[in-house]
């Protein structure tokens, strides 16, 4: 664990396994080819996700603000005194503000983040805005295993925030291991208070994930353009439309990207050939029940303590603690 003394720097530095463009390659190089939807958020991405959650369509941030609004004294209370929370993806810890204004005496607070720059300027904020609660903020990929900082005061427990249901674009399996890993970092008696989408009419998904404003197949398809820009790669962006279908199966959003005619996608020396109609799959959003999560949950050894749900019942946030 590296710590540096100026108060506005990083305090912990995990850089993510895989390079954007391993990540790539790998991914176009499989039968059924994919992209990793972590790769959406350069800066026109983010900007793209921002105009989303503010869709009529898009209700999933309505929905989630709503529960904030609303409980966030009960989940600091259930979260507990002295706390130091850890936010998985923390982007603009916007949601979060709301959460640390109720905490009591927490320890610190540790936003965990892949983009350094974005992170550092969140931090610097938070620190302005609550001086009272240190911010430790961690650069990592939290797919991957990471430590946590040292606060200078000493925590009673340890909790993970994971909000906006970020825990649905992984598959049931990778979303076990992340649990698994959640419940390693914070211990026996430790909290995790996430966000779950779910299961509703297909309606309603599609018109979230397909909006009539076209906004967020432009934010797919710059996934497309990101890879031409950063990657030194041949990519007709116009070439692919954005598709996203709900998969009854898996009870999911699968989007896509749909080649529009038979081509190929160049990353430096590699060429990838794509069919007419192939699809590349750029994300999984997947819709659970709160006793559907909460048995997922448990084979990691949590237990759901409290919930809570909009007005509507299209989101929760869930409670949960270690037990075992």
């Amino acid at each position: 664990m590296s710590q540096f003394d100026a108060p506005g720097d990083l305090l912990d530095f995990h850089p993510s396994t895989q390079s954007f463009h391993d990540a790539v390659v790998d991914g176009l190089r499989r039968r059924e080819k994919t992209l990793p939807c972590k790769y959406f958020y350069d800066q026109t991405g983010s900007l793209l996700f921002d105009r989303i959650c503010e869709l009529g369509e898009y209700y999933v941030t309505r929905s989630e603000l709503e529960i904030m609004r609303e409980r966030a004294d009960e989940m600091a209370e259930q979260i507990g005194t002295g706390v130091m929370l850890v936010e998985y993806g923390s982007g603009s810890s916007t949601k979060t503000r709301r959460l640390l204004r109720h905490l009591r005496s927490p320890s610190a607070y540790v936003p965990v983040d892949i983009s350094k720059e974005h992170l550092c300027a969140t931090a610097d904020r938070l620190r302005a805005a609550f001086a009272s609660i240190e911010v430790l903020p961690v650069c990592a990929d939290f797919t991957c295993p990471f430590d946590l900082p040292t606060p200078v005061q000493p925590a009673s427990h340890v909790a993970v925030y994971f909000p906006v249901s970020t825990i649905g674009n992984f598959t049931p399996d990778m979303a076990a291991k992340i649990l698994d890993q959640i419940a390693t970092q914070v211990g026996l008696g430790g909290g995790l208070l996430i966000g779950i989408d779910l299961q509703k009419p297909v309606d309603v998904l599609h018109a979230a994930y397909d909006d009539s404003q076209g906004v967020t197949a432009a934010f797919n398809l710059n996934l497309l353009s990101r890879i031409e820009r950063e990657l030194d790669a041949d990519v007709d962006v116009q070439a692919f439309e954005h598709e996203a279908k709900y998969n009854d199966e898996f009870n999911r959003i699968e989007m896509r990207l749909i080649s529009r005619v038979d081509q190929a996608i160049r990353v430096g020396d590699e060429s990838f050939r794509l069919r007419r109609d192939e699809p590349i799959t750029t994300e999984y959003s997947h819709k659970y029940t709160i006793d559907g999560f909460a048995e997922l949950a448990s084979m990691s050894g949590f237990a759901v303590h409290r919930s809570w749900t909009d007005s509507q019942n299209l989101f929760a946030v869930l409670h949960l603690v270690v037990e075992n």
